[in-house]
């Protein structure tokens, strides 16, 4: 006990700081980024083309987007999630003895953050890919992980869910996506108390219903997002394909995005795609003068 007052931890003379640090950054930025990319997801919903839009509107940042990824989104959430396992880790709970609803939502509030950080991690490693450079890429795309192609985002969106039979992926996004919710929804209302905003019961209360009415609605978008990525078929995504790369020749010229090629879907090429036919000069020379689109 004499050690715990004379000579304490880096975090139990700055716990104050930390703690609503670490409940500021869980709301913004990871909890603003979050509405914005399930409302995002949820417009393939409406059509591919609105998602498309959307998605070439995110990455018009260019150069700076990895920096904007980094610093307002990964750095922000490992250190939201490690120093939540953490707390997580020393958190006395007491569900067994008292039974009151805000007992178990203290409680479901650390078990939904560790299954939401665990889902996070491989929702990023799956579709992202988390870094971007060759070596390491070449490792982790024959796994199928870094998925996703942003000048083709409907299509292998959908491809990367049927991945692994096509069951895998929908029923963990699915656990995966509804912690995340409940956390940033509950999470609401411990913030408020971690910064003094709703002390009396009266208070407390009206926060909690404001919480819970803010986790059905994003519930409804982010369930909205899960199905419009889960529901599409193999030859959905094959039309999606065909309308992206229409966007993308158009957006192209007029200036929108620039020619990236590592963002877009790569038809993989085989021997037997390639025919005598195909390969002989007169063939050459009848394809450069027909529609490139074609």
């Amino acid at each position: 006990m004499a050690n715990l007052t004379t000579n304490p931890s880096f975090y139990l003379r700055h716990e104050f700081a930390i703690r609503r640090f670490h409940s500021l950054i869980g709301i913004v930025p990871l909890g603003l980024y979050m509405v914005i990319h399930l409302t995002t997801n949820a417009s393939l919903m409406n059509s591919p083309e609105s998602f498309q839009r959307a998605v070439y509107m995110i990455h018009s940042a260019g150069m700076a987007l990895p920096l904007i990824e980094w610093g307002g989104i990964f750095l922000p959430l490992l250190f939201h999630g490690i120093l939540g396992i953490w707390i997580a880790k020393n958190a006395k709970l007491n569900t067994g003895h008292y039974r009151f609803t805000g007992n178990r939502r203290y409680a479901w509030q650390r078990y939904t953050g560790i299954v939401a950080l665990v889902y996070l991690f491989f929702h990023i490693l799956h579709l992202h890919g988390w870094f971007h450079f060759g070596p390491y890429l070449e490792v982790i795309r024959p796994l199928q992980f870094a998925a996703f192609k942003p000048y083709n985002a409907a299509s292998t969106l959908v491809e990367s869910m049927n991945q692994w039979g096509g069951f895998v992926w929908p029923a963990f996004y699915l656990v995966g996506v509804m912690c995340c919710v409940y956390h940033l929804a509950n999470g609401l209302w411990t913030a408020g108390i971690t910064w003094g905003l709703w002390i009396t019961p009266a208070a407390q209360n009206r926060a909690s219903k404001v919480s819970v009415v803010f986790g059905v609605i994003l519930s409804v978008i982010a369930l909205s997002a899960w199905w419009a990525a889960v529901a599409p078929s193999s030859e959905d995504a094959i039309r999606y394909r065909e309308i992206e790369n229409r966007m993308y020749e158009a957006n192209l010229e007029s200036g929108v995005i620039l020619d990236t090629p590592e963002k877009r879907y790569e038809e993989a090429t085989t021997e037997a795609s390639v025919t005598p036919e195909t390969a002989s000069p007169t063939a050459d020379a009848d394809s450069s003068d027909s529609d490139p689109l074609q």
